[in-house]
């Protein structure tokens, strides 16, 4: 069956989504278009692909158990020198963030984080010294808010794009499991 790499995160809606992917990709961040603007809940994890399904109801009852919560981000911070990154502050909503991070990664995909956790959305990570100072500065006064109604499952293709494989809405009933997931390749469009 294989392995996969997943992730479990709170999306930034549009147009505030798109707007920062772009203005990520404009910092010259590589990655801008593979990963959809969002708020981490799981991080990066490989996973063997049968363990999707446990672990996709497992999603289901924690978020059967969230309700709703204001996410109002404002203005930019960085983790340098720690980690190279740039990143949006959620200046809202970060305490009910650390609370479904902790239970989202208390279930059969539980890990460690690499570093405590911190909620944020990133604008740009890993790129020249004077790209992340001119994108910490530059979006200094950007401001959102919004309901955070749910989380989603991600999955990395094999060209690296991450794709949503299913949405979990706060305070809905359980969802029936995840399809059986294949392991094919995916192809980037050119």
């Amino acid at each position: 069956m294989g392995t996969t790499t997943i992730g479990v995160s709170i999306a930034v809606p549009e147009p505030y989504g798109r707007l920062l992917q772009e203005r990520r990709a404009g910092f010259g961040d590589p990655a801008a278009f593979a990963i959809p603007t969002h708020v981490t809940l799981l991080p990066p994890t490989e996973v063997a692909r049968e363990e999707l399904h446990g672990f996709g109801r497992h999603l289901s009852r924690v978020a059967s158990y969230g309700r709703p919560f204001v996410m109002r981000l404002d203005g930019t911070a960085t983790f340098r020198p720690v980690s190279p990154v740039v990143y949006v502050r959620i200046a809202e909503g970060d305490a009910a963030c650390g609370e479904l991070q902790e239970q989202v990664r208390s279930g059969p995909v539980a890990r460690e984080l690499q570093f405590p956790y911190h909620p944020h959305v990133t604008i740009a990570h890993g790129i020249a010294e004077d790209a992340m100072d001119r994108a910490q500065a530059e979006l200094a006064g950007f401001a959102a808010e919004w309901t955070a109604s749910g989380f989603a499952l991600y999955e990395q293709g094999a060209d690296d794009v991450w794709r949503q494989l299913r949405v979990y809405p706060f305070g809905a009933e359980e969802l029936p499991p995840l399809p059986h997931q294949h392991g094919r390749r995916v192809t980037a469009p050119r």
